[in-house]
């Protein structure tokens, strides 16, 4: 029989909701919570450690609670109230995981290819579009997602939710910039950064080499160690009056040009 709880004042559910809330408390237990079945089900196929699912049966049918169930895995039945307290969205399907995070260490990126095609992102702070480019990067089912001077915890809940669970999907790294930019020139990995200055068009390069397409951020840009280190700094041409657009679609305009020239193989 499952075990339940109905009070948002259960020791365990105030644990669960400062793993919600905070980073630190993430980063400190190495535990995080998943939202929907959707969600949950990505994680499990990319390996991550489900702990514990959380359940509210207006919602979670038993024939989705049952798809979902792995070993050595704990169910919970919970109220409405803890439901609400736990949900992030106002819309899911009624379950929550409790998962174990992963290391994201450069040294445990492994490419199944000699010419991977990597996208490296520089110090990017907003939830939407770290979110953004993780959905970006499973479209076009790059080798690794590579982030450069982290700002936000990657298993924020915003990342989770608009990444619609691409988070899971992705081989991830993090590191510095001096880390990251030693790691693809020992791999011999071809950098090009998106920047306005000594740029070519991004279609005048070629990228069926391994390759490393790096993103900076809407306000900044990327930061002078990365354009030093540049094989090439590439340009989209704006025909606008803006000379910028958002960093997820810019990076999917770069990356599907990387796919097309490799027959998006």
């Amino acid at each position: 029989m499952n075990k339940e709880i109905t009070s948002v004042q259960n020791p365990y559910i105030k644990e669960l909701y400062q793993l919600k809330e905070k980073s630190r408390d993430r980063k400190k237990s190495g535990l995080f919570l998943i939202e929907g079945a959707r969600e949950i089900g990505l994680a499990i196929k990319g390996d991550y450690h489900i702990e514990t699912i959380l359940y509210y049966p207006e919602l979670c049918s038993e024939i989705q609670l049952n798809s979902l169930k792995t070993h050595q895995l704990s169910i919970i039945q919970i109220s409405k109230d803890v439901y609400q307290k736990l949900a992030h969205r106002d819309t899911t399907e009624g379950v929550i995981a409790v998962a174990k995070t992963k290391s994201h260490d450069l040294k445990n990126i492994v490419f199944k290819s000699e010419n991977p095609l990597i996208l490296v992102a520089e110090a990017p702070e907003k939830p939407g579009n770290i979110g953004a480019l993780l959905r970006t990067a499973d479209a076009a089912n790059v080798d690794a997602v590579i982030i450069a001077n982290p700002k936000t915890d990657l298993y924020n809940p915003n990342i989770i939710r608009s990444s619609v669970g691409c988070i899971f999907t992705n081989q991830i790294a993090m590191g510095s910039t001096s880390e990251i930019i030693a790691f693809l020139k020992e791999k011999q990995i071809s950098i090009y950064c998106a920047a306005l200055q000594a740029s070519e068009i991004y279609t005048s390069q070629d990228y069926t080499n391994a390759t490393a397409i790096v993103m900076g951020t809407e306000a900044t840009g990327l930061s002078d160690e990365w354009l030093k280190q540049s094989t090439q700094n590439i340009i989209i041409p704006m025909q606008g009056e803006i000379d910028s657009m958002n960093v997820s679609v810019a990076a999917g305009i770069l990356i599907f040009e990387a796919k097309r020239q490799r027959n998006f193989s």
